[in-house]
């Protein structure tokens, strides 16, 4: 009986192995079908996302235009040209003797009246001069001492009636002649040392006066400083510049593109660097009659004379633009200059049609431009919308996110 048992055991065991393997196999098939199955789905999904990209990638995506409908405004045709604020009036004061600068009265930006002393010369005389006027003198002293002892013996030779009147008015010339001879060659003595003798000591070449009045715009020399006498070879050393700056113009210069189309009594609208806010009015007065070549372009000079507000005040040299209107209309229907296209010669635009982003070409007659806005006299309407630029997708996007 217990060998009956055991082998009764030992068959379960072995039935239950069998089983135990049978169920491996059936699960190992099944997860084989599991992981085929999942592959071709992944692979039919992978096929199907690359098609899609694809698609979608190759799609057109329609473009979309901004429009634009014409508005009225003012449209003011104009040239600019380029220059400087200057006074009308410069002077160079030069002195009328050389010498060394003793004393100087004046610094820039001083009001100077005319015949105000603004310097003092002292004079360096040259010794070759300065040697043959002291001769000049000592003979001049010699003359004038014989002519005076000679001039006494007549004259007491006249009173006892020993001489005739003729004797004694010779002598009397002679000695006036040598007086005046004496003087003479004192003044030059005079003139050569000091530049002024003791006649005209308000006269003098020494004191340099301004010829205008104004403000002192330069005062390029100082004390101490060597100065050259203005004369026919040489205009001399220029000791200050005096403008009245109450009168100041406009010089610039326009190409010869534009010069046709102005005239003189223009009005002009300056426009100066330096000062941001205020703009300055100004009437064209000079137009040059020839024109200089200047970088391959022929420039004609032009003058204005610029009107200024009371109590004010343009430093000399500041660069500025004139804007001269050529011509002006008020009030007209104009668009966007880059919304004309054109055909051989004629002007037209696209303006939508009753299909939203569907343009049709119309034909338009313009009129002036100011280089932003052109006027059109045929062809459109306020109520019109024309076409305008590409609107960038990317960028609508972006809008639209930094509006939400």
């Amino acid at each position: 009986m217990e060998i009956n048992d055991y082998r009764l055991t030992i068959s379960n065991w072995l039935g239950i192995l069998k089983t135990t393997e049978k169920q491996k196999h059936i699960k190992n098939k099944t997860m084989k079908k599991i992981f085929r199955i999942l592959g071709i789905v992944i692979l039919v999904g992978i096929f199907g996302g690359t098609i899609y990209f694809l698609y979608t990638k190759s799609k057109k995506v329609p473009e979309v235009f901004e429009t634009k409908s014409p508005f009225v405004s003012n449209v003011i045709r104009k040239t600019v040209a380029t220059g400087s604020v200057v006074p009308r009036k410069e002077i160079d004061i030069v002195p009328q003797v050389s010498g060394i600068i003793d004393e100087l009265y004046i610094v820039a930006g001083d009001f100077v009246k005319k015949d105000q002393v603004i310097a003092k010369i002292k004079i360096i005389p040259d010794m070759v001069n300065l040697n043959n006027a002291e001769t000049r003198l000592n003979r001049a002293q010699l003359s004038f001492d014989d002519s005076k002892i000679d001039y006494d013996r007549q004259q007491k030779l006249y009173d006892q009636k020993v001489i005739s009147y003729n004797e004694y008015k010779n002598a009397k010339v002679s000695y006036d002649a040598a007086k005046e001879e004496l003087s003479a060659a004192e003044n030059n003595l005079e003139l050569i040392r000091n530049g002024v003798t003791k006649r005209a000591s308000t006269a003098t070449n020494t004191l340099v006066r301004s010829t205008v009045n104004g403000m002192v715009l330069d005062v390029p020399i100082k004390e101490g400083n060597s100065v050259i006498q203005s004369n026919t070879f040489n205009n001399g050393t220029t000791i200050a510049t005096v403008a009245d700056m109450q009168d100041m113009i406009f010089k610039g210069k326009v190409d010869e593109t534009e010069v046709g189309k102005i005239k003189e009594g223009m009005n002009i609208e300056l426009e100066i660097g330096a000062i941001e806010k205020d703009k300055f009015g100004a009437i064209l007065e000079y137009i040059a009659p020839k024109g200089k070549e200047e970088n391959g372009a022929i420039q004609f000079e032009i003058k204005a004379n610029v009107v200024l507000k009371e109590n004010q005040f343009i430093r000399a040299g500041y660069s500025a633009n004139a804007n001269i209107v050529l011509e002006k209309k008020d009030s007209v229907l104009v668009i966007p200059e880059g919304l004309l296209k054109f055909e051989k010669d004629s002007s037209f635009v696209e303006v939508e049609t009753m299909t939203p982003q569907v343009f049709e070409k119309r034909m338009v007659k313009t009129g002036i431009s100011d280089g932003i806005n052109i006027e059109v006299t045929e062809g459109l309407a306020k109520t019109d919308k024309v076409k305008g630029e590409k609107i960038d997708p990317k960028k609508v996007k972006e809008e639209e996110k930094k509006k939400a």
